[in-house]
């Protein structure tokens, strides 16, 4: 009797930790977990771990949860054969729809209502019992694991694309909590979802083309750099030359050469190279590091693609902005 005591109140406590924890794990907010991490708490580095290979940790909750249905059964049937052993078909039946509420309010409703409420207390409590799972299901998940990437060839999304949806996601409903607060602008809002919109963009998107924009060399005069620079509206552009088969040698800038005293030009600032694929917010963030220089957008193999420049690259969310 006492076995059969264990056995269900195992299932059920089991089905209680794995229910509640999957809704948990999906109320975390990245962000403070990212915050809670660099203070120095182990179960935040832990469940952050997990938030990064979400696949492991479901595979890790479907295994728990069957074990947990399993030992729920086991104990029903064995009870059933015990204290009514001339039941036949009729207790056999009767059985688990009697046990079926407590099963449902004490296994699902309330630990999922509890780690609804409170996702990150609970799921720093629970980080440490979750890891162990983890490495005492492994033979199980890795099967599921295995099963999972064989999905994601068939889809053609890695997991990376999911967990960077997941997060622009997180990040655009505590948008809209900080708005509906009043703590933002709908300005920094609008401004900020764009931002959102476009990061993982390659650059080349916003780059303009090689034949397109109008380059000096380095044989010109001041004044001949000037009156082109005036005549198509460019405050940086691009530098060949001639001597080395028209080499890109750098950039120079318009204020610079009203600047400078003499009457020949100021040595070509270095350009920022920056691969095609790049993302749009990566190539921001590089061209602000470097005073905003002319960015030279080349392939993998050194083709030129274009040329773009951080003003044209914040002036595209300003744009997106005026005509919100």
């Amino acid at each position: 009797m006492i076995i059969i005591l264990l056995l269900f109140a195992a299932g059920l406590a089991l089905s209680a930790f794995f229910s509640g924890s999957e809704t948990g794990f999906y109320r975390l907010t990245r962000l403070r977990l990212v915050m809670d991490a660099l203070t120095g708490d182990r179960s935040a580095k832990l469940m952050l771990r997990l938030a990064n290979q979400p696949s492991l940790f479901v595979a890790t909750a479907l295994v728990g949860n069957n074990v947990a249905n399993y030992l729920s059964s086991l104990a029903v049937v064995m009870g059933v054969q015990r204290w009514f052993p001339t039941s036949g078909t009729l207790g056999e039946l009767a059985a688990p729809v009697i046990v079926a509420p407590v099963l449902f309010i004490f296994g699902e409703l309330l630990p999922k209502n509890a780690f609804f409420a409170a996702p990150h207390r609970l799921m720093r409590r629970a980080a440490p019992v979750i890891a162990a799972c983890v490495v005492l299901f492994a033979p199980v998940t890795l099967t599921l694991w295995a099963l999972s990437q064989l999905a994601r060839l068939i889809s053609g999304r890695t997991p990376q694309e999911v967990q960077g949806t997941l997060a622009r996601r997180e990040i655009a409903e505590l948008l809209d909590e900080g708005h509906e607060a009043g703590i933002l602008l709908p300005i920094q809002r609008t401004l900020t979802q764009r931002m959102l919109a476009v990061a993982g963009q390659p650059v080349r998107n916003f780059a303009s083309p090689a034949g397109r924009v109008v380059r000096v060399t380095t044989q010109m005069s001041k004044s001949e750099i000037l009156r082109i620079a005036q005549r198509h509206g460019r405050t940086l552009m691009p530098v060949e030359d001639p001597a080395q088969k028209r080499k890109l040698v750098g950039y120079v800038r318009t204020i610079d050469m009203y600047l400078h005293d003499d009457n020949e030009s100021p040595q070509p600032r270095p350009v920022t190279r920056l691969l095609d694929t790049e993302s749009f917010l990566s190539a921001l963030g590089k061209l602000s590091e470097a005073d905003d220089a002319l960015g030279h957008v080349v392939t993998a193999a050194g083709k030129t693609v274009g040329f773009v420049t951080g003003r044209e690259l914040r002036l595209t969310l300003f744009r997106a902005q005026a005509l919100a």
